[in-house]
């Protein structure tokens, strides 16, 4: 409650100062909120030089108070306080306010500079330009303000690298990143800024380059568990399984054991870099994954590398953790790399089978079947294009969650369907194959609760993903019927079953083999051999473009597809052959 004056403000700013950085230090937290005292020191300043600024923003503020007060003793502490200024606007990203503000702190000689050097980047250059008032001994400093003007300079070339990372200039941001691993900062904040380079150089194609900054990360700290898990995402990108299985065991192995965090290189500092930078991409970037999503990824990855003994461990394991309460380990704002549950469960379903765990796969599809059936209504109207939908309603938020409810009912028929096909792929390799033909059957009696509206459901590029995938399950299902059926000696519905499979999917190699052989055995040679030549002698590129249509298949639908390819084509081929040349030859 003192009035200001003069002669106490060096002291009095100088605690300000001190204070404010005790205050960020204690608390150990990102800066977030104004420095509200700041504002109130410039305050004090302009009383007691007898001028007024309270209805001045912070900004007018300072270009008053830097304009108007010339007392030589207050020069140094008001550039103390303007850093402390800049970490707060560095850590609320307004680099326009910190650009500005150092503008104003700077001399002419030292915007000459600015202007001579590091001319890349003009914040950068403002900030390395700025010269430092010499400290007095008689106010000391609880952190030199040379120590805050390097922090300043990382978290500005790593804040503005990020920018670019996220805005797709990579060779912006790389150069503001490799500014930032030149800086001031921590170890582990180091290995964090290598791990963003990382990222650059493998979005610019760069995977080795990537590596290579990875592997300094981990250097740095071999804690940066984010390092690892990026470190599986190259060797992924790259195709190398081998690798990336064993960066994803390690990472697996070092989240179990939980080590205490390696003390910071920093600690002696209370504004550090990393209390500056909090970005949402950074956040992203470096997100730590959970003993529970390692877990998935190897078991998805041998899965998907065809190692399936090692799938199935992984999965099994994954599902045990399902009993710990898995909500309690994976974060829920959709960051996880998690699919839905019901997913891994027919994953899991897709491994035992692979595995000759026919039983057991039986088992595990069974309580995906059970767990959905109440989740899915009796009929579903799906129009073939969303805004059909979306203009049908009067408010837009109203036909948004319909059609996201519309959405998860196709996902819980989808896993329910998938589960009766994959029951039915397992009583197959069982030899049960009258329990196969009853399975398959319930798949399609499944979807037919599905009702189409639109101009074609050949058109699968304009129908929802959802709907993709029903329509594979179906063409997967009437194939594996139809190959019962052949089993059975029951040709003439194995013979509709192919010809189904041929209206959903025209032109699919292994309904269009399996029709060849249904009409070869019923003795319809003529009609075989005209269906052969219609579709294997007709242009090679016709068949392989419809194949390659329409979005990925889901990872628990891939070994249903394996089972349904024709096993061997060229017998039933040389016999159609045989056949074409003997009719040729009789004609003659």
């Amino acid at each position: 409650g003192l009035p200001a004056a003069l002669p106490a403000l060096p002291l009095e700013l100088t605690v300000l100062y001190n204070a404010l950085l005790l205050t960020v230090g204690v608390s150990d937290s990102a800066i977030k909120e104004e420095a509200e005292g700041i504002r109130q020191g410039l305050l004090r300043v302009l009383e007691a030089c007898g001028a007024c600024g309270q209805d001045l923003g912070t900004e007018e503020l300072w270009e008053k108070v830097l304009q108007e007060v010339t007392v030589e003793e207050l020069q140094a502490p008001l550039h103390h306080l303007g850093a402390l200024q800049a970490a707060w606007w560095l850590a609320a990203s307004q680099l326009g306010s910190v650009a500005g503000l150092f503008q104003h702190l700077s001399t002419a000689e030292d915007t000459g500079r600015a202007h001579c050097s590091e001319g890349q980047n003009k914040l950068l250059s403002l900030i390395k330009a700025w010269q430092v008032p010499p400290e007095r001994p008689s106010l000391p400093l609880v952190q030199s303000v040379k120590d805050l003007k390097e922090i300043l300079c990382t978290a500005a070339a790593l804040l503005q690298g990020l920018q670019e990372l996220e805005a797709g200039n990579f060779p912006t941001a790389l150069f503001l990143l490799q500014e930032a691993a030149g800086g001031f900062c921590s170890k582990n904040m180091l290995a964090q800024i290598y791990t963003c380079l990382a990222c650059c150089s493998q979005r610019m194609g760069k995977p080795q380059t990537a590596l290579q900054h990875l592997k300094r990360a981990l250097q740095v700290d071999f804690q940066c568990f984010p390092a690892l898990s990026h470190v599986a995402a190259v060797y992924h990108e790259l195709g190398e399984t081998d690798v990336e299985l064993q960066a994803l065991t390690l990472l697996y192995e070092a989240l179990g054991k939980n080590p205490p965090a390696a003390a910071s290189s920093s600690s002696y500092f209370l504004m550090r870099t990393e209390l500056l930078v909090q970005p949402p991409l950074l956040t992203s970037l470096l997100r730590h994954c959970h003993p529970s999503e390692v877990k998935y990824l190897l078991a998805q990855r041998s899965l998907q590398g065809g190692r399936v003994a090692d799938a199935v461990e992984h999965y099994l394991d994954f599902l045990s953790l399902l009993q710990e309460g898995l909500q309690q380990q994976v974060p829920l704002d959709g960051s996880s790399a998690l699919p839905r549950i019901p997913e891994v469960f027919l994953e899991t379903a897709s491994a035992l089978e692979q595995a000759g765990r026919h039983q057991d796969a039986i088992t595990v599809c069974e309580e995906v079947i059970s767990r959905t059936s109440d989740l899915i209504p009796r009929v579903l109207r799906v129009e073939e294009r969303l805004e059909q939908l979306e203009s049908s309603l009067p408010g837009a938020e109203l036909a948004g969650e319909l059609l996201s409810q519309k959405k998860e009912s196709l996902r819980c028929l989808a896993w329910r369907a998938a589960g009766y096909l994959h029951q039915g792929w397992a009583w197959a390799k069982l030899g049960e194959s009258k329990e196969a033909v009853t399975q398959f059957s319930r798949c399609l009696s499944d979807l037919l609760r599905v009702q189409l509206h639109g101009s074609g459901v050949r058109q699968t590029e304009n129908l929802q993903p959802e709907v993709e995938v029903l329509q594979k399950i179906r063409l997967l299902s009437l194939i594996g019927r139809g190959m019962q059926f052949l089993e059975l000696e029951r040709n003439k519905e194995a013979l509709l079953d192919f010809q189904h499979s041929l209206q959903i999917s025209p032109g699919d190699p292994a309904a269009a083999s399996y029709l060849v052989q249904a009409l070869w055995k019923l003795n319809r040679k003529q009609e075989a051999a005209t269906q052969w030549q219609k579709f294997f002698q007709s242009s090679p590129g016709e068949d392989g473009q419809q194949q390659g249509q329409g979005r990925p298949l889901p990872l628990y639908l891939v070994s249903c597809l394996e089972q349904a390819e024709f096993p061997d084509s060229e017998p039933l081929a040389r016999s159609i052959q045989d056949y074409l040349r003997a009719a040729a030859q009789d004609t003659s």
